[in-house]
């Protein structure tokens, strides 16, 4: 996620600067073919590309829409998952009789929904959650979810299967065991949601259609501008070309918020919040520290 930070000229420029180098070589082109076939060229008048950059501009708007509602969408997955993880850890804490009730149920219980936020982040950037979860889960249930290809969704089994054998000592009553069952189903829930947005990709096509037209915007652009000097020409282009391409590429990177990018939901720091919020439950001395930011994003 960035962060309110002021954004290296690098990071900004190094996301635009294939397109950037495509478009000099085509306002090259152009300038060689007015200079031998410019009395030629039919007169392009300046309203049609201001005509072009308007629907572009319609177009990127609805972009950046579409891209932001994604990335606010898996926003509020993820802080519902925060909410849902404190909430489990409480229910738990609270519903178990007194005899029932030990650390080890507790530490067991909160450890692995620990591992389940970290690894629910990690399947979703399309990592091996597996050297993570060693931190956090015993030889058994490590062994179960490796035998898995949706780690997270095994975490959440081995949940379910201990509030059964919580329900089935009696030590929750029926009431208890629906609560416990009701959050269970919410994190599955966030799960799928998460899941659908990794997975739902934005129409490639689209895409292409809106670079096509920048890049015929900007050449019709160049084409009218026939009577202003190539040396003022370039950085008129240039300055409407990188307006355009970092609107679009600021648009391509929020629709996937689980790509590995700065532009990332920051589901390891949220992940990092759950274990210190559920060590502190726990009552632990070692609490870790929330996840540090980077020079301008957090992820």
């Amino acid at each position: 996620m960035l962060l309110d930070a002021k954004l290296p000229p690098s990071f900004i420029l190094r996301q635009i600067l294939p397109d950037v180098a495509v478009l000099l070589i085509i306002s090259v082109i152009f300038q060689v073919l007015k200079v031998f076939v410019g009395p030629y060229l039919p007169p392009i008048p300046l309203s049609l590309p201001s005509i072009l950059g308007g629907s572009i501009s319609l177009l990127l708007a609805f972009t950046l829409s579409q891209s932001y509602d994604r990335w606010w969408e898996a926003r509020k997955v993820w802080g519902a998952i925060v909410n849902d993880s404190r909430t489990l850890l409480l229910q738990v804490r609270s519903f178990v009789k007194a005899d029932h009730l030990t650390p080890a149920l507790l530490r067991g219980l909160a450890y692995r929904q620990m591992a389940w936020c970290y690894g629910l982040g990690e399947a979703l950037r399309g990592q091996d959650p597996m050297a993570t979860l060693v931190r956090y889960l015993p030889a058994q249930e490590l062994a179960y979810a490796g035998q898995h290809a949706n780690k997270p969704l095994a975490l959440l089994a081995l949940h379910t299967q201990q509030i059964k054998t919580l329900y089935e000592q009696e030590a929750i009553n029926p009431f208890q065991q629906v609560q416990l069952d009701a959050t269970l189903v919410r994190l599955c829930d966030a799960m799928g949601r998460a899941e659908r947005i990794k997975s739902t990709v934005f129409p490639t096509n689209y895409r292409r259609l809106v670079h096509f037209l920048i890049y015929l915007f900007l050449g019709t652009l160049s084409l009218s501008l026939v009577e202003i000097n190539g040396l003022w020409e370039l950085p008129i282009l240039l300055m409407f070309a990188v307006t355009f391409f970092l609107v679009e590429r600021t648009a391509r990177y929020m629709q996937d918020p689980f790509s590995d990018l700065p532009t990332d939901t920051p589901v390891t720091a949220i992940a990092r919040t759950v274990e210190i919020n559920l060590r502190q439950l726990l009552e632990e001395d070692e609490v870790p520290a929330p996840l540090p930011a980077e020079a301008f994003y957090l992820m």
